[in-house]
C-alpha cells in the first residue's frame, strides 16, 4: 500500500462532490442541466507489466458530463416564456457568434428584439410585411412597432337565407324603395367597411323581393344609396334570381362590383370613396324559412398597434394588432448537435460549438428531430435532488474511506521508522 491510491481516491471524491454540489446549486436554474463525474483505474505498467500481478496505482478522472435529458415543462403564462419538449437548442447571438441554450426566458426590448436576460437575441426566420415568414439565413428576430396600416375593403361575402314566404314588396312607381318606410323592402343586414384612410363605413343591404324568386338588392353607406338612377332614385345594386327550389342562385354569378361613394359617418368624419367592393352573394338561398344571416365577411380593418404575441409550437411568432388582425413576425429557429455532450459549457445556461460536438444541424421546431415549442412554459433544470443527495452520502463515504486508507499507510510508516 502506498499514500498514492489514497490521495487520488481522495482528489477524485472531492470532484466528484463538487460536481454533486454544482448539480444540487443549479436545482432551480431554468434549462440547466446536471452533469456526472466520470472515473477510471490508474496502472504503472500498461504494457510489459506482470499481467495479473499488477496492482492499481488509483483513480484518475477522466470526465465531467452534462446530461441533456429532458427537464420537467412549467406552466408560467408569460407569452414570451418558451420550452423547447425534445430536442434542439435555442440560438441567440452576441453579434459576433453564435450560441446555445434550453432556458427560454425571452422579452422583448424597446427596439422590438426578442433577447434573452444577458440581452442576446434570439435567431430565427424573419417574416416581410405582409406576414410570409423568409425561410433562408437565420437573423435576430425583431418585432414590428410600427403597427399594421389601414386596408380598404375590397371584398364582402355574404351568406344568408331569404324567406320564400314574404310577399311582393317592390313599388309600382319611381321610387323603387323607401328606406325609411319598412313596408317597401322585407329584410335588412347591415356590415362595417373601411376606406382607405380606415374609417369607418356603415353599409347596409336592404333585400326587396320583386316578383316570385327573384329579389332587389338595394346598399346605402352611412345613409347614402350606393346606386342611383337617372332620376337620382336609389337602384339596385344587383338582382337575385333563384331558380325552382330556391338553392344556389342563377344569377349574378360570381361577386358584383358596387361603388361605394364619399359619406359622412357616425363621428361626422368624411370617408373615402371605396370603389370596386366585390360583393359576393353565392352563398344566398331561398327557403321556406325566417330570413337569417349565416356569415358575414369583409377584408378591410382600420390601422392598429401591436397589442400581444404568440408563439405556435412550429416556432411562429404570431403579432396580435389592437384592431384584431394578426400576422406571422417571425419563425424561431432551433439547432440540434450530433455530440450534445460536446459542447462547450461557458456559464449562464449557454453552451457553445466545438470541435467534438460538430456544426449545427438547423430546423423549425417540430421538424425532423427538432422538439417542439411549448409557450407560457419554461423547462426546469433536470437535476434530481432525491438522487444528488443519495450520491452525496456515498461520495462523503468514498471520501472517508480513501482518508482510511492514507491513516492505515501513515500508521505502517511509523511502524517502520519505529524500528531499532
Amino acid at each position: 500500500m502506498s499514500f498514492q491510491q489514497g490521495l487520488s481516491g481522495l482528489n477524485a471524491a472531492s470532484k466528484n462532490l463538487e460536481v454533486i454540489g454544482n448539480n444540487v446549486a443549479n436545482a432551480n436554474t431554468i434549462g440547466a442541466k446536471a452533469s456526472r463525474a466520470e472515473f477510471a483505474d490508474m496502472y504503472a505498467n500498461a504494457i510489459g507489466g506482470g499481467g495479473s500481478t499488477s496492482i492499481g496505482i488509483g483513480v484518475n478522472l477522466t470526465a465531467v458530463t452534462q446530461q441533456f435529458t429532458q427537464g420537467n415543462i412549467t406552466s408560467t403564462e408569460n407569452p414570451l416564456d418558451v420550452a423547447i419538449n425534445g430536442n434542439g437548442f435555442f440560438q441567440v447571438s452576441n453579434g459576433s457568434q453564435t450560441l446555445y441554450t434550453r432556458n427560454g426566458q425571452f422579452q422583448a426590448d424597446k427596439n422590438g428584439n426578442i433577447i434573452s436576460n444577458a440581452g442576446l437575441k434570439l435567431i430565427g426566420y424573419p417574416a416581410n410585411a405582409q406576414g410570409v415568414i423568409q425561410p433562408g439565413a437565420a437573423v435576430p428576430l425583431q418585432l414590428p412597432t410600427s403597427g399594421v396600416q389601414p386596408q380598404p375593403t375590397g371584398q364582402n361575402v355574404v351568406e344568408l337565407n331569404l324567406d320564400a314566404r314574404k310577399a311582393v314588396t317592390v313599388q309600382a312607381t319611381a321610387p323603387l324603395i323607401d328606406f325609411a318606410n319598412a313596408n317597401t323592402y322585407n329584410d335588412a343586414t347591415s356590415v362595417t367597411v373601411f376606406d382607405a384612410k380606415g374609417q369607418d363605413v356603415a353599409l347596409t343591404y336592404y333585400f326587396q323581393k320583386s316578383a316570385t324568386d327573384t329579389w332587389n338588392v338595394f346598399a346605402t353607406a352611412n345613409g347614402t344609396s350606393v346606386a342611383v338612377d337617372g332620376a337620382g332614385n336609389p337602384a339596385p345594386v344587383t338582382t337575385i334570381n333563384f331558380p325552382g327550389n330556391g338553392g344556389t342562385p342563377t344569377s349574378p354569378v360570381g361577386s358584383v362590383t358596387i361603388n361605394i361613394p364619399t359619406t359622412t359617418n357616425a363621428a361626422g368624419a368624411a370617408t373615402l370613396a371605396i370603389p370596386g367592393v366585390a360583393l359576393d352573394l353565392t352563398g344566398a338561398t331561398q327557403f321556406g324559412s325566417p330570413f337569417g344571416v349565416t356569415s358575414m365577411t369583409q377584408d378591410g380593418y382600420t390601422a392598429g398597434q401591436l397589442s400581444g404575441l404568440s408563439i405556435e409550437k412550429n416556432g411562429v411568432v404570431t403579432a396580435t394588432y389592437s384592431n384584431g388582425q394578426s400576422k406571422p413576425a417571425g419563425q424561431i429557429e432551433l439547432a440540434t448537435f450530433r455530440n450534445t455532450q460536446g459542447l462547450s459549457p461557458l456559464g449562464g445556461n449557454l453552451w457553445a460549438r466545438s470541435f467534438a460536438s460538430g456544426d449545427p444541424v438547423v430546423g423549425t421546431p417540430a421538424s425532423g428531430n427538432l422538439g417542439k415549442l411549448q409557450a407560457g412554459s419554461l423547462e426546469s433544470s433536470n437535476t434530481d435532488l432525491t438522487n444528488e443527495l443519495v450520491n452525496m452520502i456515498t461520495a462523503q463515504r468514498v471520501y472517508q474511506a480513501n482518508a482510511q486508507t492514507v491513516k492505515t499507510e501513515d500508521q505502517i510508516m511509523q511502524t517502520l521508522v519505529n524500528l531499532r
